[in-house]
């Protein structure tokens, strides 16, 4: 009676390193995605750091804007301040009485 054995054949030095180096590539690739990516650990530090300054651009703006609905609220038709009035009209026509003494101050730079 005859008996069938399987062959064995011996991986050769070429499959042994294929899978494992693949393998390594792959882990690789994505280890560096993972600290350097846009979503990494440092693209992360960066999305922190313009968080912080969009923060503080936008309370700057937001202070700028209060303060513009103030002097709006003033020029209102039911609430007009002819202080109000005055010191737009004069600052837009430059212009002065000859009696009057103008003190001009520098305008606030934000």
């Amino acid at each position: 009676m005859f008996v069938k054995t399987t062959r064995h054949r011996r991986k050769t030095l070429w499959q042994r390193l294929v899978a494992p180096t693949v393998a390594s590539l792959l882990v690789a690739y994505f280890a560096f995605h993972a600290l350097n990516g846009e979503l990494g650990l440092v693209g992360k530090a960066r999305l922190d750091l313009r968080y912080a300054k969009l923060q503080q651009e936008f309370a700057t703006l937001k202070a700028e804007r209060d303060n513009l609905m103030r002097k709006v609220v003033l020029l209102r038709p039911e609430s007009l301040d002819p202080d109000m009035i005055d010191e737009r009209a004069r600052a837009s026509l430059n212009l002065v009485h000859p009696n009057e003494l103008a003190i001009l101050r520098p305008s606030p730079r934000l």
